[in-house]
């Protein structure tokens, strides 16, 4: 019974606190001003060009926290809110995602490895489900396993891509302050925006681990029977 209650923590309530996290921190921090007053897009585009990165372009995209940097077209996609916004959440969101350009710029090894295995993750997370389904019910633990390494492809794509997004935070305090775009004293506070959006990576890896688990001790339990 607590096996099940851990489990069902980590399956429904993890990713629910992160995701209000996010947004209750980032709401809070889009109501501060930093003292350059930089629109998220200015502080991208200084932070680019101090780093010698002037072939990556910066644009504006709908929805919120939408924000991504695409490695194939070398673009910084920025929400409207972050691009336009000269809050202390937009610094912080807009340099993460520059911590993306340079991470590809400097061939970043979790970075690369990431990349090498979004074909895999992305089929496996797909299809695993259904070979895992129906391998247990049709009783092929043949089946089974196929989708179980799927399904692990997928997972070690959500935990590689922790590396990925703590260093592109670290990347984007250090150029923050090194650029002069935030003070001393408001170091503390942008960090508590790339914190929380840390969170709900480290929540989907924690999902996608137990239900790894979950189905390795099914598939263990299917070849005792």
């Amino acid at each position: 019974m607590a096996g099940f209650l851990i489990y069902f923590a980590i399956l429904l309530i993890v990713p629910i606190w992160a995701s209000s996290r996010v947004k209750s921190t980032y709401k809070k921090y889009s109501k501060v001003s930093t003292s350059s007053s930089m629109t998220g897009a200015e502080v991208a585009r200084k932070i680019l060009d101090d780093n010698g990165l002037f072939n990556v372009r910066i644009e504006e995209v709908k929805g919120m926290l939408s924000d991504h940097y695409d490695p194939r077209s070398k673009v910084i996609r920025l929400s409207s809110g972050n691009y336009h916004g000269r809050s202390m959440a937009a610094s912080a969101v807009s340099a993460h995602e520059v911590g993306h350009a340079i991470q590809d710029a400097q061939e970043y090894a979790f970075l690369r490895f990431r990349s090498a295995l979004v074909p895999v993750a992305s089929f496996g997370s797909n299809i695993s489900i259904f070979l895992i389904i129906g391998g247990f019910l049709l009783g092929m633990t043949g089946l089974a396993l196929a989708g179980i390494i799927f399904f692990a492809a997928a997972v070690l794509f959500q935990l590689i891509t922790l590396p990925v997004e703590f260093d592109a935070s670290s990347r984007a305090m250090s150029q923050l302050v090194s650029t002069g775009i935030i003070r001393n004293d408001e170091e503390r506070k942008t960090k508590k925006v790339l914190n929380a959006a840390a969170m709900t990576y480290v929540a989907g890896a924690l999902v996608a681990l137990a239900e790894l688990l979950r189905f390795v001790f099914m598939f263990v339990g299917m070849n005792e029977e």
